[in-house]
């Protein structure tokens, strides 16, 4: 450490090229910080899945709805404890696609049974319950849109349009909802799906997908092939799998996230690398004649090769710390 005053001597020798190193590493550490953030957002849901829990949606494509109908087929499968539906609304607050959210319609009852994971006050489920036009927030959302328990929101839909004789749709915010686990999903809004069959002009008895809770974990695959099978050959043919597989495949309709965060981080990391060997091979061609004068003191050239590792990753250290 005697020779940490000689190596801060020499970054400061050129206080803006040091000035502008650190900020480029203290950059890139931010930028694999967010980047790392969103993976984790994006692929949130797989980490969250239920084990005991599948999802069954359409054959084809997660955008084809399945017939209402199909929950008491699927609960009557062996093995099968309970079923939800869920269906994507896609909603538009203050018609600002900057304000778009997931929104889904559900059987509150059902729907907070399933997913026990979401902490919401008995009082705020009775209203829930009581009133038709209801929807519970997130505590993430809630946040974001300053929405506090009473509220009136006007919410678009480019998928479903307009309600039947309203020209948008209008929840009333009766409950605010949290998540017992940390990293749980509480930026989504639930409504009523009695409210939506009735207010909707088209595709009326038509859900999404289902949630299916089983008893026995290790049977899933038996489980989800006899609920396939039961819809076999049919108009809305189905296809179960578990909620993480489903999550997963959830998020990789906007890309492959894992993929493009390690090569944007992996580009930025080797410029970097490229960025900071430049400067520091320009910093000692600069003080070639400092260097023979430590030389001349007696200084050895593993010790003179040490003070400019240092330098080097001091700048380095103080950049990702930063």
């Amino acid at each position: 450490m005697k020779f940490l005053p000689l190596v801060w001597a020499g970054l400061k020798r050129r206080k803006l090229r040091t000035a502008l190193t650190f900020l480029s590493i203290f950059v890139a550490f931010m930028l694999f910080a967010f980047l790392g953030a969103l993976k984790e957002s994006l692929g949130g849901g797989v980490s969250m899945a239920g084990q005991d829990r599948l999802i069954t949606r359409h054959k084809v494509s997660l955008i084809q709805t399945l017939p209402e109908s199909y929950k008491s087929r699927i609960q009557s499968v062996k093995g099968v404890g309970a079923v939800c539906h869920q269906t994507w609304f896609g909603g538009l607050y203050q018609d600002d696609p900057k304000n778009f959210f997931a929104s889904m319609p559900v059987e509150p009852e059902s729907f907070l049974d399933m997913f026990p994971e979401f902490v919401l006050k008995d009082s705020e489920k009775q209203a829930w319950l009581a009133t038709r036009t209801g929807a519970i927030v997130g505590h993430m959302i809630a946040e974001r849109f300053k929405w506090k328990i009473g509220d009136r929101i006007p919410i678009k839909s480019p998928i479903w349009g307009q309600p039947a004789g309203m020209g948008q749709w209008e929840f009333e915010v009766v409950g605010i909802f949290d998540a017992k686990k940390k990293g749980g999903d509480t930026s989504s809004l639930y409504f009523r799906y009695d409210y939506f069959e009735e207010a909707r002009q088209k595709n009326k008895g038509q859900v999404g997908w289902y949630t299916v809770r089983i008893a026995d974990p290790e049977k899933a695959a038996s489980i989800a092939a006899e609920i396939d099978e039961n819809f076999a050959n049919s108009p809305y043919e189905t296809k179960t799998e578990a909620e993480g597989a489903f999550a997963a495949g959830f998020a990789q309709q906007i890309g492959d996230i894992a993929s493009i965060v390690m090569a944007v981080v992996g580009a930025v990391f080797f410029t970097i690398l490229l960025v900071a060997g430049n400067t520091m091979a320009q910093s000692v061609r600069e003080r070639t004649s400092e260097l023979g004068v430590l030389k001349a003191m007696g200084f050895t050239n593993l010790r003179v090769l040490s003070l400019v590792m240092f330098e080097s990753c001091l700048i380095a250290i103080l950049g990702g710390f930063g």
